[in-house]
């Protein structure tokens, strides 16, 4: 019996969806992210370790823009939802904070202490935060773009899904734009995964937490995207989404990267003539 469409053994899904099997060494990638967040913290204004949350992990980083009434970027990190953190991904800023962009950059718990869940609802307060107060640090609330890389492009397509209105008193569609990078929408796959034992998905977590199975009618246009040198489950994921945003009579654009492998797909964060850094800056104009 399949564990999951065509795959009947879990090598077959690690195969597809780990990343570190497809690039000749996961530790310089992930130097490259640490080299790039040292030198955003060496050389832009910032403001670190801003509390959103009463646990210690509900933490941002800001990179405030020198004009106020800055566009705003905010952006969820990756780790498959059990490694790495927000001080990894400063990097993000130095395309942005140069194009007049207050950028942040959010930090949460990690599985297996916390559920995805948790995770989940840790990303909308953190979300709700920015738009309440970044105002403070010279952002413009009615100007904010969202995005997020692996886990992080997960973390905002469930951002997307958020009852705003309901759930926190903030408009319905709070966002200008969203660039999810690399993503994972559908997280049946994972359980039968290497990743299982620290993410600990149950059938309850994967239907809450699979957002191309409950998108809803939203104004806020995204761009999907991811390296296409990925894996085809990759891009499969993208194509499930893109669909289902579609389906919905939202907007959106498939955009893969051209020749970008998992870790190489947010690069063009990392300069303003990125390719992903101009069009933020484009969606915020």
């Amino acid at each position: 019996m399949p564990l999951y469409r065509d795959f009947t053994d879990p090598a077959q899904i690690d195969a597809q969806y780990n990343a570190s099997l497809q690039v000749p060494d996961p530790a310089a990638e992930l130097a490259h992210y640490v080299r790039k967040a040292q030198r955003a913290r060496a050389t832009l204004r910032d403001v670190q370790d801003v509390r959103y949350g009463p646990t210690l992990a509900e933490t941002l980083d800001i990179y405030p823009a020198d004009q106020p009434d800055a566009p705003v970027f905010v952006f969820l990190h990756g780790g498959y939802w059990r490694a790495l953190s927000s001080k990894e991904f400063s990097g993000m800023a130095l395309g942005l904070q140069p194009q007049g962009i207050t950028t942040v950059v959010v930090n949460y718990a990690l599985c297996p202490a916390v559920t995805i869940d948790e995770i989940t609802r840790q990303t909308r307060t953190a979300l709700a935060w920015v738009l309440r107060h970044i105002r403070a640090h010279g952002g413009d609330p009615t100007r904010v773009a969202i995005g997020g890389h692996s886990a992080g492009g997960h973390l905002t397509a469930m951002a997307l899904q958020t009852r705003w209105t309901e759930d926190y008193g903030l408009p319905a569609d709070p966002f200008r734009a969203a660039v999810l990078v690399s993503g994972l929408y559908d997280l049946e796959p994972l359980r039968h995964s290497y990743l299982q034992p620290q993410i600990q998905l149950d059938d309850g977590i994967v239907r809450r937490n699979s957002p191309a199975f409950s998108v809803r009618p939203c104004a806020t246009p995204i761009r999907i995207t991811w390296g296409g040198a990925e894996t085809p489950e990759f891009a499969r994921q993208s194509q499930v989404f893109h669909d289902a945003w579609q389906a919905a009579g939202n907007a959106s654009v498939l955009a893969p990267v051209p020749g970008a492998h998992h870790y190489s797909a947010i690069h063009g964060f990392e300069t303003p003539d990125g390719d992903l850094a101009r069009w933020v800056a484009d969606a915020l104009a």
